[in-house]
C-alpha cells in the first residue's frame, strides 16, 4: 500500500500525456476493471483493522556479497527483500524496485517500518546498471535509496509514464526515463526490457491516485525470459496470461504473495498465495520467486501467514511443488533454464 498524508514527500505534477486504453486524460485505469473503492473504503478498512502478528526487528543469519558481474545466459538471483531483487546475466545487473530505507513510508518517523535488514548490504551492492520501478507506491519507490543508487553508480532507472516527473522534482533531481506500456527498452545488445500491463493502481498522497502509471516487467534475454510484477492483483488472470501469448515462455516469474487481508480490501491490488500459483500457471509454469512479504507490515496479513498459505495452495498444485522457491533477504539462487 502507498498511501499518505498528503502534501508530503511525492505529490508531483501530473501526467498530462494523450489519452490511450488505459489513460482517460487524467487518469490511468485498469481497462475493464475500474478501481471502485475509494478513500471511504480505505477509512472503514483503517478503522476496523485487526493488529497484524509482526516480530520485533532482527538481524539476518547471513548477508548476500554478489561478484561484481554475471557473464552469460548463468542467472543469479539475489533477494535483498520485500520486491527488491538483484537480477545478474549478460554482464547486467539489474535492480527492481529498491528499497534500503528504514521505513515505507513520506516520513522517517511514522509508517510501516521493516522487521529486517535488506539482504546486501548498500556498501556491498555491485554497480548498477538498471533499476526497473514498478509504481510510486512507498514500498516500490523508495526516493531516498533512489538517490544513494544515483550516487553510488548513475544506474539507468526505467520507470512507467508520469513517475519520471516525481523523480524529476526530487531535490536534487534523480534521472530516470518514463515509458508506457508495450514500450520496448534496448539495454545492451543481447538485452531488452518491455513494460507491460499489471493488475494495480498508484498513488502517494490523498488527492493523486492513478495520476502515475504502474508496470510489470519483462527482461528479454537470451537465456530466457523473466518476469517481473511488482505488486499486483491477480484480475482474472488477464495480465499474466496476455504476457504468456505475448512473450511465449518464461525462465523466472518474481511475483507478490502478502499484504492480501482483508480480502475485501486488498484483492483489487494484491494477490494472496492461491492467486500466486493461479499466475505461475497462467504463465506457463517457470520458476518462481516469491517477493512483498515478511518485511514492511503493510496491511492485516501476519508475517508467517505467506509462507503458510503458500505450503498449502502447492498441495492442490502439483506443478508448482519444486517449482516456486521462497527465498529468505540475503540469500542466492543461480535459476536453471
Amino acid at each position: 500500500m502507498g498511501l499518505s498524508l498528503p502534501g508530503l514527500n511525492g505529490c508531483a505534477k501530473h501526467y498530462d500525456g494523450p489519452v490511450s486504453d488505459h489513460f482517460n486524460g487524467e487518469h490511468f485505469f485498469n481497462p475493464g476493471k475500474p478501481l471502485t473503492k475509494g478513500l471511504g473504503a480505505f477509512l472503514k478498512w483503517r478503522f476496523t483493522s485487526k493488529k497484524p502478528v509482526w516480530p520485533e526487528y532482527s538481524d539476518l543469519a547471513d548477508y548476500d556479497h554478489p561478484p561484481k558481474r554475471v557473464d552469460g545466459d548463468r542467472l543469479r538471483i539475489s533477494f535483498v527483500g520485500h520486491a527488491t531483487v538483484l537480477m545478474q546475466t549478460q554482464g547486467l545487473n539489474i535492480l527492481t524496485d529498491p528499497i534500503w530505507a528504514e521505513r515505507a513510508s513520506p516520513v522517517t518517523w511514522a509508517g510501516p517500518r521493516r522487521v529486517h535488514p535488506p539482504g546486501i548490504k548498500f556498501d556491498d551492492l555491485p554497480p548498477i546498471d538498471v533499476v526497473l520501478i514498478s509504481h510510486n507506491h512507498y514500498d516500490h519507490l523508495d526516493l531516498y535509496s533512489l538517490a544513494r543508487l544515483q550516487n553510488h553508480s548513475r544506474p539507468r532507472i526505467i520507470v512507467p509514464l508520469g513517475n519520471d516527473r516525481l523523480l524529476a522534482d526530487n531535490k536534487p533531481p534523480i534521472l530516470c526515463q518514463g515509458y508506457d506500456w508495450g514500450d520496448a527498452v534496448q539495454l545492451s545488445d543481447a538485452v531488452t526490457v518491455h513494460l507491460v500491463p499489471m493488475h494495480h493502481w498508484s498513488a502517494r498522497g490523498m488527492f493523486d491516485r492513478n495520476r502515475m502509471l504502474w508496470a510489470a516487467f519483462v527482461v528479454a534475454t537470451p537465456g530466457g525470459n523473466i518476469y517481473f510484477a511488482g505488486d499486483s492483483g491477480y484480475g482474472e488472470g488477464d495480465c499474466f496470461r496476455a504476457a504468456k501469448d505475448r512473450f511465449g515462455s518464461f525462465r523466472l516469474a518474481i511475483l507478490p504473495i502478502g499484504a492480501y487481508e482483508p480480502r475485501w480490501f486488498m484483492a483489487y491490488g494484491h494477490m494472496n498465495p492461491e492467486e500466486c500459483i493461479r499466475a505461475f500457471e497462467d504463465l506457463g509454469h517457470p520458476w518462481t520467486l516469491p517477493i512483498h512479504y515478511r518485511m514492511f507490515p503493510l496491511a492485516d496479513t501476519d508475517y508467517a501467514a505467506p509462507l503458510k498459505a503458500l505450503w498449502v495452495a502447492m498441495q492442490n498444485h502439483p506443478a508448482a511443488e519444486g517449482r516456486i522457491v521462497p527465498l529468505i533477504p540475503g540469500k542466492r539462487w543461480f535459476v536453471t533454464k
